[in-house]
């Protein structure tokens, strides 16, 4: 059985290897910078890793991996445009290296080209592919409009915002373990105790990830820590620590969140002082371990033996900074 890391460079090699002949070339440049920036790749390995839980030689389903790969990237890309985001792992976003038309309309063709790819598997299993993917696809795109919606409210709960993370992140972790498993020829049990592992797993490491924006190492996180709270974004953390402070701490919240002037360092700071005395690291850490202990639950639960289940526990560990 292939190691996540060994699954990982297979699929960076495929990318790096793929054509883009077609006509426009500068339709197409965008689309091929944006794959080229790297990152993570967690949705491609958890695919592979998931379908090598039941069938050897995962690099068989490279290319509905990179589907979703593309798919993922067209997202960020949108984004970006619509948070006039400037940077992206390190390097410009495409509206800012070229211009807004130009991501509007090679993201759109980079939405197809994620479709063209998921659909190069096996024939038998398109059609369950393609629903889970245009499912998931619809999901996204709620998720992403509730995002947005909460910009301009004070009254989030924490039950939306669990919602729309759900949305935004976990389901495409889901969906990618989910059509891993269905290419692989799983029960409908195992099918469906994976995506639930995908999701429990994709909360755990969005709350993560809110978590080391504020508490994180800028050198391992990769970015300046605090952007959630010099925008105001409205996070488990910030919900939360709005819900449970006292008056006194409250007032002084509201008066961070609505100041229009701020010093960057100054509002990180006095913010993260406040979720230190109201205890929102703590309450983070101890739903981030809750939604990790269940996604471990229903992979538990899947019918493959505990040595082909390694190399996906531990990309999990690796995922959520686990210590062995």
């Amino acid at each position: 059985m292939l190691t996540s890391n060994e699954i990982l460079e297979k699929v960076n090699a495929f990318i790096d290897q793929l054509p883009y002949d077609r006509r426009p070339a500068s339709l197409y440049e965008p689309i091929e910078y944006v794959l080229s920036l790297g990152g993570k790749r967690i949705r491609p390995v958890l695919m592979l890793l998931a379908y090598q839980l039941y069938k050897d030689a995962p690099e068989r389903i490279l290319m509905p991996a990179v589907g979703l790969e593309t798919y993922h990237n067209y997202t960020l890309l949108h984004d970006d445009l619509m948070d006039n985001a400037d940077m992206r792992r390190g390097h410009d976003t495409v509206h800012k290296r070229w211009d807004a038309n130009k991501a509007i309309l090679s993201g759109d063709s980079m939405l197809v080209l994620a479709y063209q790819r998921m659909q190069q598997c096996d024939s038998r299993h398109l059609e369950a592919v393609l629903n889970v993917f245009t499912e998931t696809a619809l999901e996204i795109g709620e998720g992403q409009e509730y995002d947005m919606s909460f910009e301009t409210r004070n009254d989030v709960t924490e039950d939306e915002y669990i919602e729309m993370i759900r949305l935004k992140t976990s389901v495409l972790l889901a969906c990618a373990v989910k059509i891993g498993a269905i290419l692989a020829d799983a029960s409908d049990d195992d099918i469906t105790n994976l995506y639930k592992f995908g999701e429990q797993l994709g909360l755990a490491f969005q709350l993560q990830d809110d978590l080391l924006d504020v508490y994180g190492d800028p050198a391992v996180f990769g970015k300046a820590i605090g952007g959630d709270i010099t925008s105001n974004k409205k996070t488990y953390m910030l919900i939360n620590a709005v819900n449970r402070a006292n008056p006194q701490q409250r007032q002084e919240l509201m008066r961070w969140i609505t100041a229009t002037e701020f010093n960057r360092e100054e509002k990180v700071k006095a913010v993260t002082a406040l979720y230190d005395q109201i205890g929102i690291r703590q309450l983070c850490e101890q739903k981030i371990n809750h939604y990790f202990d269940e996604c471990r639950k229903y992979l538990a639960k899947v019918s493959v033996s505990d040595e082909r289940k390694q190399p996906l526990l531990d990309y999990t560990d690796e995922m959520m900074k686990r210590r062995k």
